[in-house]
């Protein structure tokens, strides 16, 4: 008897050892998943947090653990943007009864989170969060490439359905013109045919804006390139109270560019900046800082600037055509920039806070 109780006390030690080690294994692998991942009971106290969440947050895992959604909240590690970012998956579980949520950090990265609730997870709330950054470049790119394609087809329809009237009003002015010049108004027929001419340099700069045509690239050093940006841009931004500052690095790098176009991209970007600059008034000090970096493969021209930033809604449309916050805008300025970079084998990127100022990333391939 006292046998058959000492084999089962061994088993059973046997069968809660094994278990542990399945726990240990299985927790051991959720603490290291690139995802992050926190669990809630149902008394709303944390049990379980692994790496990635708590890098995610901000915080030290044994700070928090056993803590209640309140006591986060007002963690003193926690900085103001996660205690938000909390309070909206909040809101959007509990009332609106969303389970998946897109959101992003101060770096710029995409993630989405899940929220598992219900019968299957005994009244708790698992909470996952994975990195979609490389996904929504990749959506967002191809997006963006129908788009430009669709404007550079109705534009062209556009401008072929104009200039063939146009065309057929300027045989006729020349052949009215000797007429006209027997009753002395030679000078009306100058003016038709010169605003006629005005008319197809407006459609033809329309053309070239909607479907940039391709690169005729030279190799050229980056820092010379943008000296001249900066010289043809100097004067404005001492009108509107702005300094750009060129930090001369990396002087030997080289790139196979049109130069045109590029220059075209960076006063672009810069003319943006300064009225971003504008848009806080005459006391507010600008400053747009222009800088060149490398890696392997690429140059990078950074661009950045102390003006108004822009909000989320903005930056998820800014490089779409006719898409514009400007009362004289056209909306046309990014959307093309997009494209010759695009055209150039590189990739523009931006990132913005509002309040605070904004950054483009120009990547280039390098000579």
């Amino acid at each position: 008897m006292l046998s058959e109780i000492q084999e089962t006390i061994v088993k059973s030690f046997q069968v809660l050892q094994t278990t542990q080690l399945v726990k240990d294994k299985y927790e051991n692998i959720l603490e290291h998943l690139d995802s992050g991942i926190i669990l809630f009971d149902r008394n709303g106290m944390l049990t379980f947090i692994n790496v990635q969440m708590a890098r995610l947050l901000g915080v030290s895992r044994s700070s928090i653990r056993g803590c209640s959604l309140t006591q986060i909240i007002r963690h003193s590690q926690m900085g103001r943007f996660n205690k938000r970012k909390i309070l909206r998956i909040y809101k959007e579980t509990i009332i609106y009864k969303k389970r998946y949520h897109e959101l992003s950090d101060e770096n710029g990265r995409y993630w989405l989170l899940t929220v598992t609730y219900g019968d299957q997870m005994d009244g708790d709330y698992l909470i996952s969060a994975k990195d979609v950054s490389d996904h929504k470049q990749i959506e967002q790119t191809a997006y963006q490439n129908d788009k430009l394609a669709m404007l550079g087809k109705i534009s062209a329809s556009i401008a072929h359905e104009i200039r063939n009237p146009l065309t057929a009003i300027r045989g006729f002015i020349q052949l009215l013109r000797p007429h006209l010049l027997q009753l002395g108004k030679d000078e009306y027929a100058r003016i038709i045919l010169m605003e006629i001419d005005r008319a197809n340099d407006i459609i033809c700069e329309f053309l070239n804006s909607s479907k940039p045509s391709a690169p005729q690239t030279i190799t050229v050093p980056v820092l010379p390139l943008l000296k001249e940006v900066v010289l043809l841009t100097e004067s404005e931004a001492l009108l509107k109270g702005c300094e750009i500052v060129l930090h001369e690095g990396q002087s030997a790098l080289n790139i196979s560019v049109d130069v045109k176009q590029i220059k075209q991209v960076i006063l672009n970007i810069i003319k943006n900046a300064l009225d971003a600059i504008s848009d806080l008034g005459h006391y507010h000090i600008g400053i747009i800082n222009l800088e060149v970096k490398e890696d392997l493969d690429n140059a990078y021209i950074h661009i950045s600037d102390n003006g108004k930033g822009m909000d989320h809604n903005t930056l998820a449309r800014l490089f779409d055509p006719f898409f514009t916050t400007k009362l004289s805008g056209t909306g046309l300025g990014l959307s093309v920039s997009y494209r010759i970079i695009k055209n150039h084998g590189g990739f523009i990127s931006v990132n913005s806070t509002a309040g605070e100022g904004t950054e483009f990333i120009i990547s280039l391939p390098k000579v």
